[in-house]
Parts: C-alpha cells; structure tokens; sequence
C-alpha cells in the first residue's frame, strides 16, 4: 500500500474506508471508497496537491454546493465533499489539507473505455449519447452552470445509461487560476476537446464552449479519433485554431450529410456559429437528414459541343436554374460561383454535397441543334446516389425558359420544398421572347461576372444590345446596372468616373424595377448605390431587403449587405449576413475576406484572423485575403508578422494606391516613419501622373498622427467620391480621429451620426 493512500485512508477514517486507485488524471486522482454512514460504494476525488493549493479551499467548496444542486437523470449526482487535514508537507512538514468530492460508484466503463475497445460506435448509438449528454448539458446550461471539461473519460456508460460526471470542478479550477493554472503548468479541460475560446482564453465561456466540446466527442465516436489530432496539446490547440472544420464524411462516408452538417456547426470555430443551446444540437441529431435534403447544388451543365457559343448557352442555363431555385425561401441554394468550380468535375457526388453542404445535387447536359435544343437533368442524393427526379427536354430552342421553370418547381417538389404563389409565378415568368436577346443577355452576364476593365466594357455592350432587342428585357437592365457598379467600384482602371458609373447604375437600375418590381437583383444594383455614393441609407435598406426578400438565397446580395451594415456600426447584423454568404458560396474566397473585415471593425482580432486565412487559403496571395491578415496582426501589435502580409501585396502590386496607403499607415503605426513617409512619396509620385484617390492618401496621414491632413485628404474624398468614404465611420485604420470635429461633420455630410 502506498504512502499516500495511506495518508489519505488516514485523513478520511471517520467518514469513509478508502479501499484501492481506480485511476488518475491531471486534476485528481480517484480512489473507490465506502461510505461508512449509508453502506455504499463510492467514487472518491481527491484534488491533486498541486491542484488544490492553487484552487483555494473557499472556491472549490463554493462551485460544488452549485454542482450539487444539479438534479437529472443523465448528470452523476454529488454525494459529498469537503477538505481535511492530516498530510505533511514531506520538505517543509507543514500541516496541508485534502480537497476532496464523492459521486456514487458506477458500475460500468467509462466511454473513454468503450472508445479504446471499439475505436468507432455505431452511428445510432453515438447519436444517443449525444442526445443524452445534450439533454444533461442543457439542463445544467439552464441554470447558468456550465462542464467546461466534457470528454469521453467523463461520460460513464452504466446499465447502457451515459451519465456525465465531473459537474462545477473545472469551473472551480479556471476561476482560481484561469484556463491555465500558471502554477502547475495544466490546462483546465483536455485539448482535443477544448473550445477555440477555452483554449485562447479570450473571453468568458458559455455554453456554447460546451458544444463545441461535445461536438469533438461525437466526431471521435462515428471517426475513432478526435477532430483534431497531434504529437502534442501544443499542436493540437495550432491545428483547431487554424486549419478548417474537418468532415467526418472524409472518414467515414456511411454519415449522412444531415449530420455531417450539424456537427460541423457544433465544432465551428466561433461561439456565433454553433448552436445556440444543447438542446438545439439535439434537435439537429435527431432528424440528420432534413436540413441537407432541402439543399441543392446546381452542377455546371455539360456542353454537348464543341461550339464555344454553345458553351455560354449551357452555363447559362445552368445559372438561370441556380436563379429560379434561389427564388424559393424553403431550399438552400448554393451560389453559381462555387458550384462553377466543379466544371468536368473529378470528385464524387458525396464529396462535392460534403463539401458544399448540401444533400443533393442536379446534373446533366446541354445539346443545341439549329432551333432545336436538348436538355437531359437529373436530381440526385448526394449520400446514396440514389436519382430522386430526372427528366429529357427535347424541344424548341425558343422553349428554353419553360423548361428552367419546370425543372426548378420539379426540384421544389422532388424535395418537398413549400413553394408560396408569389414564388411559383416568378419562377414561370419568362424574360424573354426574343432568344437572340437571351443569348446576348448570357453573354454579357458572363462578362461582366469576370470583374475585369475588358470584361465590364464587353459585357455592358452585350447586354446594351439585348435591351436594343428588347426594351422591356428587365433581366439584362439589372445586370448592366451590375456592369456600371463595379466601374463605380474602379474595376474598370478609371475608365468612367464614379458619378457617371453610378448614375448608369441607377438608371439601368430602375428601369429593370419599372419592368419587373419582383427582380431580386435589379433592387440590389439600385442599393449599392444608395449607400456608396448617395449615403441613402434607409432607402437602400429598404431595397436590400426587398432584394433578400425576393431571392433569400442571394449569396452577393447577402455580401454587400454585410458591407452596408458594417459602415453604420451594425457589426453582429453585418457578420451574421456576410456568414450566411459564406454558407451559401463556400468556395468564394471574397466572403472571407469581407466577412475578416467586418470582424476587425468589430474588434474581434482572432475571429477575423482566422476568417481571414481561410480566404488565403482559397486564394493564395490574393490581397483580399492578406489585407486582413496582417491588419489583424498589427492590431495584436504583431508587427512582423502583419507588415510581411501588407509588404506582399506591394510587392506583387507596386502601384496599387491602396495597398500603398495601407503599407504606409501600418509603418507609421509600427513606428517605422521614414518608411511610411517614403510610400506617401511615393503616392504624391503617382498623383503627378494618374488620380490617386485622396481617401488612400489619408491612411498614412492618420498613421502619422498628421491629422488635419488626413481630414483634408478625406474631405476632398467625400467631393469625388473616390475610396470607400461610405465605411470611413466604423473603419478602424480612421479610430484616432474620430473624436475630431472636423470628422464628426464629415460624418454628417454622409447621413450618419455619430452616435449611430
């Protein structure tokens, strides 16, 4: 018998026999034990030493009487607790104390055990503890009581019953010290299991840190091994703070995609994301297959030929199906963007619905013969392969447009998708009767989609000529008003000034509206607009949402939404919007990157690095994804790391003035000023020679702490319109002036108040 159980049968022989080890872990080590007053075997946990000195007798006695209160079938009741004395110090022979807790004796394994027999459960059983520990995590979630330590060695398996044992002991040990306990070295909680949140130590913890955990243990039992894996905690906690949400269907193809799914939303990276409530994750389990069979992936339609013309025509139906189905509010639609990267595809079916999200996909092809066009497409579960609808279209070339309606209400009803009145007419009504339009109108939306100067001129022309044919073509006025946004933008080099491109913007905008009032992206072109250059705030408000309201599944609409709500400080609206981009368009680097700024503005450094990582990794070197990289590193004061992603972008674009602007000002601030002062040069050098938007000027005066000038720059912005002067209010590189009145006024001038 050792020296410590001696000790401890010592210390505890008024109350309990302590009989022999059963196991040990980083906080305490447990004894089986009888209790004496009620003739019963129990577990015994005695706090290690260490452990206990650091949590304090007063804290610990504290968090047990809350967990003792917890009351549920699924949660290992508390029996006992308490300290006692009677151990000495071995160097010191000071007088220390035991901490100790008791919970009944199960009978039975723990699920760590189960876990090391079995390696995977089967999927029903893992859904069922899930389920149970879910109902016991909600109850104690309920009563503002949180684990903070779920893992399989904590969930007992007793008569085929999970029971969750170990309730208030880490909360104990993190109040005490916080995560990391400095003195001893140990983490409060397990790193495969950690939340992103408990391992940073960020923020105060909620119950969402518990599904997240919760989520690990469910990915370990269907894959036999967590979702995150290392030689070390250290390179645990790297890999779940930077690598992507891993699938379980990767490892084990039988899980559904419903439940792939869920569990990919209870391991999200942040607390936003996940489930709002344990119950809710149990929810999701309970019926895996529901949200993803009411989602689908319109796959581009194969060319039947090799006439190029006859490639725009096929990859215009395929975008004109994705549009009717975006119509309908009760399916998710994946964004044409994303779906376009699986052109003469490799992946499987399964692979691409994991990947995407969703539970089917449509397939097929396109074959135009003179007048005559041939459609062959087919509706397929993407788990089981198992064709769901499939229809042969052999007609009319001029009856293209009834059959993209008939194949989006057949999909509605194939999936059982509530389809209103509203939705079934919009989807029947035909843009066109002149098919020479319509391919014109294919044409140009394709050109324009491309975002470049050459690309935007030839698509305007195309669509220009589709409303010569057609003037009451509404379709083809909205997305020339789309062409005229992005010159607005400057993706057309200068080659319009942006009162020019706007005011076509709009034109185009209203005219498409006066046709047809129900075009979802004919109000969205009209938005962008109101608020980039109008600062019409509420009226552009009441377009985006009248966009959304008509195409719920509008991944750009979502976007630049997301953009208007984070220029008006509304940052939780804006993330929520630029997420359910991403949802709808995951393989679109941009979403990411939109979504890592709006989180910058918000203050949330971690979030928007993360986010923005992603977007690099969908897109390496794109500045759109290294921009907030390093921005979220300079606000972490990571200078080094944050220059070298801003000093990237300038290298591979010299003479792109924001970029330079935005090197400049992250010199200043890194305190690097000659440096920052020779890429003002170096914009005053360019102004010599072409237009320099005053706004990029005004990142580096406001790095400098040259504030009037930067207020001069940023007023001279406001006149041209040149630069994102709309977003100047909740931009974080303009915070120190913000309290100036010179930018006080400038706000007003743009219809947004400083207390907005």
């Amino acid at each position: 018998m050792s020296h410590e159980l001696d000790l401890l049968k010592s210390a505890l022989a008024d109350r309990y026999d302590v009989e022999h080890e059963l196991g040990k872990g980083g906080m305490a080590v447990v004894y089986l034990a009888r209790d004496k007053k009620h003739g019963r075997q129990v577990a015994l946990k005695v706090l290690r030493p260490e452990i206990a000195s650091v949590v304090g007798t007063e804290r610990f006695m504290q968090e047990i009487k809350i967990a003792a209160n917890l009351n549920h079938p699924q949660i290992l009741p508390l029996l006992d607790s308490g300290r006692t004395g009677g151990r000495a110090d071995r160097r010191t022979d000071e007088p220390s104390e035991y901490l100790y807790y008791v919970m009944p004796y199960v009978e039975g394994v723990s699920l760590r055990d189960k876990l090391e027999r079995e390696k995977q459960l089967p999927i029903d059983e893992s859904l069922e503890i899930t389920k149970a520990v879910a109902s016991a995590l909600d109850y104690a979630h309920r009563r503002n009581i949180i684990h903070r330590d779920i893992k399989p060695e904590n969930i007992l398996i007793h008569d085929g019953q999970p029971v969750v044992a170990d309730f208030g002991i880490a909360l104990a040990m993190t109040e005490a010290g916080g995560t990391r306990i400095t003195a001893t070295g140990m983490s409060v909680g397990t790193p495969e299991y950690m939340s992103p949140e408990q391992a940073t130590a960020e923020r105060d913890l909620d119950s969402r840190s518990d599904i997240y955990a919760l989520g690990c243990v469910l990915f370990e039992m269907l894959a036999g091994e967590p979702p995150y894996t290392g030689n070390s905690a250290q390179s645990v906690l790297a890999k779940m703070l930077t690598d992507p949400v891993p699938s379980v269907r990767r490892l084990r193809s039988a899980v559904s995609p419903g439940l792939d799914q869920a569990l990919a939303r209870a391991l999200a990276k942040f607390p936003v994301d996940r489930f709002e409530t344990a119950q809710e994750f149990a929810e999701a389990l309970a019926k895996p297959g529901t949200t993803t069979r009411k989602s689908i992936a319109v796959l581009p339609l194969l060319s039947m030929s090799t006439d190029p013309e006859n490639e725009f025509f096929a990859d215009g139906i395929t975008e004109d199906v994705t549009a009717q189905l975006s119509k309908i509010g009760a399916l998710k639609v994946i964004s044409r963007t994303s779906t376009m990267k699986y052109k003469n595809h490799e992946e499987s079916l399964r692979e691409i619905g994991a990947t995407l999200g969703v539970g089917t996909v449509l397939e097929g092809s396109v074959r135009r013969a003179g007048n005559r066009v041939r459609i062959v497409v087919q509706l397929i579960d993407a788990e089981s392969d198992e064709h769901l609808w499939a229809e042969t279209y052999d007609r009319e070339l001029t009856d293209v447009f009834a059959i993209q309606s008939d194949v989006a209400l057949q999909i509605a009803g194939a999936l059982e998708a509530e389809l209103t009145a509203d939705q079934k007419a919009r989807i029947e009504k035909e843009p066109t009767k002149d098919l020479s339009a319509y391919q014109l109108y294919v044409k140009g939306c394709q050109h324009v989609g491309r975002f470049t100067r050459a690309e935007l001129l030839q698509g305007i022309e195309c669509l220009q000529q589709a409303v010569g044919r057609d003037p009451a073509f509404a379709h083809a006025y909205a997305h020339m008003a789309v062409g005229y946004v992005a010159l607005g933008m400057g993706y057309g080099a200068g080659v319009m000034e942006p009162d020019e491109a706007y005011s076509k913007a709009k034109e185009a905008a209203a005219r498409a509206i006066e046709i047809d009032p129900d075009l979802s992206e004919a109000h969205m072109a009209l938005a962008f607009p109101m608020f980039v250059h109008d600062f019409e705030w509420e009226t552009a408000e009441t377009e985006f949402r009248r966009a959304l309201e008509l195409s719920p599944n509008a991944a750009n609409t979502l976007d630049i939404y997301g953009l208007f709500l984070a220029a008006q400080m509304r940052y939780e609206e804006a993330i929520d919007a630029q997420r359910r981009a991403k949802e709808l368009d995951p393989l679109v680097a941009w979403h990411s990157s939109d979504l890592a700024s709006s989180m910058l503005r918000a203050g949330r450094y971690d979030e928007a690095m993360l986010e923005a990582k992603r977007s690099t990794q969908m897109e390496p070197g794109s500045p759109l994804g290294r921009a907030p990289l390093g921005w979220a590193y300079i606000m972490k004061q990571m200078y080094d790391e944050g220059l070298a992603e801003l000093e990237g972008i300038v290298a591979d674009l010299p003479d792109h003035t924001a970029w330079l602007g935005q090197l400049g000002q992250a010199y200043a601030i890194s305190g690097r000023t000659e440096d920052a002062r020779a890429m003002l040069r170096k914009l005053e050098e360019l102004s010599r020679q072409r237009q320099v938007a005053p706004y990029h000027m005004a990142y580096v005066y406001t790095g400098l702490g040259e504030h009037e000038k930067a207020l001069d720059a940023l007023e001279q912005a406001l006149e041209e319109r040149s630069g994102a002067i709309y977003g100047v209010k909740g931009s974080f590189l303009f915070a120190p002036l913000r309290s100036h009145p010179r930018f006080k006024a400038l706000l007003r001038k743009i219809n947004l108040e400083e207390d907005t």
